[in-house]
């Protein structure tokens, strides 16, 4: 299914798109929250077969316009918990550097969460960015979510150290427009 938000274009993610997922994923910044190891085009396949999670190549959408595919500027994915007493869904997305700050993260964020409350059914969605991550939480408070917590020593970092994590929920009624 492919989702249209107001700047982006969120499609299934196919193999083609690995070598550009790749490409992102070993940019500085994106390498420093998305690490994968040497071999980032065999981190980025294990991405896609990773059992539970769905996958969405991010696309600049005035590429589309035409009808011609946009140019791939990130990935969005998304798994759900099943158990109907804890059930949510929750978000992961990493945006080339080259286009951070003209909001494109902000819509497919937006986009994303639209479609799981709307198609899917979900009250309630979380996503954890690293508590030291300033633009990825000024990002995410924009589409509507809210600190819940900081986890503490949450994740390893590149430098081998523990960082913590801030797990930010939406719920379905806190979506912004």
């Amino acid at each position: 299914m492919t989702l249209r938000g107001a700047r982006v274009v969120l499609r299934p993610t196919v193999p083609s798109d690995v070598p550009s997922l790749a490409a992102i994923r070993a940019t500085p910044e994106v390498y420093a929250r998305w690490r994968g190891g040497e071999d980032l085009v065999a981190a980025v396949r294990e991405d896609l077969a990773e059992p539970g999670a769905e996958q969405l190549t991010i696309e600049d959408g005035d590429g589309d316009e035409d009808g011609g595919g946009g140019v791939v500027i990130g990935m969005i994915q998304w798994s759900a918990e099943a158990d109907p007493d804890y059930r949510h869904a929750s978000i992961d997305i990493y945006l080339d550097p080259a286009v951070h700050g003209r909001g494109l993260g902000t819509d497919a964020v937006r986009t994303l969460a639209r479609h799981l409350i709307a198609d899917h059914g979900h009250h309630r969605i979380v996503i954890d960015p690293a508590a030291d991550n300033a633009a990825a939480i000024r990002c995410y408070a924009k589409v509507g979510f809210r600190p819940v917590g900081v986890m503490r020593s949450y994740e390893r970092g590149a430098d081998g150290t523990w960082h913590d994590g801030l797990l930010m929920d939406l719920l379905a009624e806190e979506l912004t427009p």
